[in-house]
């Protein structure tokens, strides 16, 4: 027999039960044999620290925080409580992570900010010396590259949800509850709402604001600020009302020609 069961939503109740039937791996507590960890860390006695991890000088390491294998967390690192991070993740010095913080395989969060001053022909460094500060509940895909700030933070609000190859530049502000999806990317000192989606390949130059609840469809290019609540699209992004007039517009182009090419010819035959 066949058992029904309603739920108030369908993929929500899925996720629920996937989670509940096929839980993550469990990892057992302790510090692999061939890991380096600094005299002056601090790892939670049920942490896992898995194979030929690297942990710098006053790392704090919480409680059933994990590191999969060949894991570096610079030195004055913090990761909170039931962080997992996978595979070759890299943690620059002074990283913030929040509480159950996941973040896969090759990302690298603390990189430094793309930033040079022009002195004569050479473009000369300045200094990156801030940090990222990555909130609660986040999860960051494979490949992502989050630079540290210039002076102060970079910041990921808590829940936000950053898909893979993602790039965040120096001293970006990224709200909570946020859905960035795959090859976005935010130029520095740029700043997003609460629960802003980016899709796709969207680019957002520095400097910017976007607002909360902000969607911006895939491949757009954002040159100015978004208010609040508003979808945009395009290359350079403007609100979806317009470029859906354009969009309509550019498919009457055709026949709007072909008719002005009658005209002229019956102009021409007066």
């Amino acid at each position: 027999t066949k058992t029904l069961i309603q739920v108030p939503n369908a993929r929500v109740a899925f996720a629920k039960a996937l989670a509940l039937f096929f839980p993550d791996r469990k990892f057992p507590a302790g510090i692999h044999p061939t890991a380096v960890v600094a005299a002056s860390a601090r790892v939670d006695a049920s942490a896992h620290v898995g194979p030929y991890c690297v942990i710098g000088e006053r790392v704090w390491i919480g409680p059933r925080t994990v590191l999969q294998a060949g894991d570096f967390i610079g030195d004055d690192s913090k990761l909170g409580e039931d962080v997992n991070l996978f595979p070759n993740v890299t943690i620059y010095p002074r990283g913030n992570i929040g509480h159950r913080v996941r973040i896969h395989a090759n990302s690298v969060i603390g990189s430094d900010g793309f930033g040079y001053v022009q002195d004569g022909l050479v473009h000369r460094k300045v200094p990156q010396i801030g940090n990222v500060v990555i909130g609660e509940d986040v999860e960051i895909g494979a490949g992502v590259t989050i630079d540290r700030g210039a002076l102060g933070s970079t910041v990921i609000g808590k829940g936000t949800k950053i898909d893979n190859l993602v790039q965040i530049a120096h001293n970006v502000q990224v709200g909570e509850g946020c859905l960035l999806v795959a090859q976005v990317g935010i130029a520095g000192s740029s700043k997003l709402g609460n629960y802003v989606v980016l899709a796709g390949q969207v680019g957002v130059a520095g400097h910017l604001k976007i607002g909360n609840q902000v969607i911006v469809g895939a491949k757009s290019g954002v040159m100015h600020d978004i208010p609040d609540g508003q979808k945009w699209l395009w290359l350079p992004a403007q609100p979806d009302r317009d470029v859906k007039r354009q969009v309509l517009a550019i498919q009457r182009l055709p026949d709007l020609l072909r008719r002005v090419a009658e005209l002229e010819k019956k102009l021409e035959g007066k």
